[in-house]
């Protein structure tokens, strides 16, 4: 991760937190933002995976008052995320948006002082035995924010902008981050994927150029330009919009807003897709 990265990032992460909370400040809470969440429940949800950020870097916090939650966080997958933010919501009662707002803003505080003097490479215990950088954690709370920051606005017909150079960090920093120090079981699945190698390349006018390969259930990082199946020229708001459920494929290709610009077997991009999964 670039000197320049970590800055940015951390901007971000301020920045955003800001506008996120103003947001649901200026809504009415018992709004539905998602199918199954209201925007107070939203905003509970940012709140607690900002606190679990500050509890996963300084195991010093007050005890978590979520039962069992380092038990659920060590086995936590990307196809049973959904169960723990479940569980999380259920022992968090808070609903007020004045105080999720305040809150969101103390732990964004906390996160930004506890970080500014670490490596943003140093590998940090996540979900499924994954281990991500702290620079990668800031990384992933921006683009929670940005993602139920448009839950939110979508669903109350308010403005909310996510500008590419924020979106860009969950990709390069977050997702490329997890790859590197390892990505434990949380992409594991009951069906066995298929043993073939599979290189991806991604390439964005706010990035360098990345590699991810997959074979089985291993992810690795690869080198760009080099025994490339498929190469992905993404924009990264779309990009994060289409991993996560709010875009569809088909639309994130007929707007031109991702596209397959070639590599030796680019049909094998859905096969990879299957293996590198996102909730939605």
């Amino acid at each position: 991760m670039t000197a320049e990265q970590w800055t940015a990032t951390r901007v971000a992460v301020r920045e955003t937190g800001d506008r996120f909370a103003a947001l649901v400040n200026a809504t009415v809470p018992e709004t539905m933002a998602t199918a199954d969440w209201t925007v107070a429940d939203t905003a509970a949800h940012v709140v607690l995976i900002a606190w679990l950020d500050n509890l996963l870097l300084d195991p010093g916090l007050a005890p978590p008052t979520i039962p069992g939650l380092m038990d659920e966080i060590a086995v936590t997958t990307v196809d049973t995320v959904d169960k723990l933010n479940d569980h999380c919501l259920r022992h968090f009662a808070e609903r007020d948006p004045r105080k999720l707002a305040q809150r969101l803003r103390a732990e964004i505080d906390r996160l930004l002082l506890v970080t500014a003097d670490l490596d943003p490479e140093l590998p940090v215990a996540w979900l499924g035995g994954s281990r991500v950088p702290v620079g990668g954690l800031l990384a992933h709370l921006v683009n929670e924010l940005l993602i139920h920051g448009h839950d939110i606005a979508r669903a109350t017909r308010t403005r909310w902008d996510m500008a590419p150079k924020d979106a860009a960090t969950f990709l390069a920093v977050f997702v490329l981050g997890m790859v590197r120090h390892g990505i434990g079981r949380i992409q594991e699945r009951a069906e066995t994927p298929s043993d073939r190698r599979i290189a991806v390349e991604f390439r964005s006018k706010y990035t360098a150029p990345a590699v991810m390969v997959v074979r089985g259930h291993d992810v690795s990082i690869g080198e760009p330009g080099r025994d490339i199946d498929a190469r992905v020229s993404y924009d990264p708001v779309t990009l994060n919009l289409m991993l996560f459920g709010r875009v569809s494929r088909a639309r994130a290709l007929l707007t031109g807003k991702v596209v397959v610009v070639g590599g030796r077997r680019p049909w094998l991009l859905p096969a990879f897709m299957r293996t590198v999964r996102f909730p939605s």
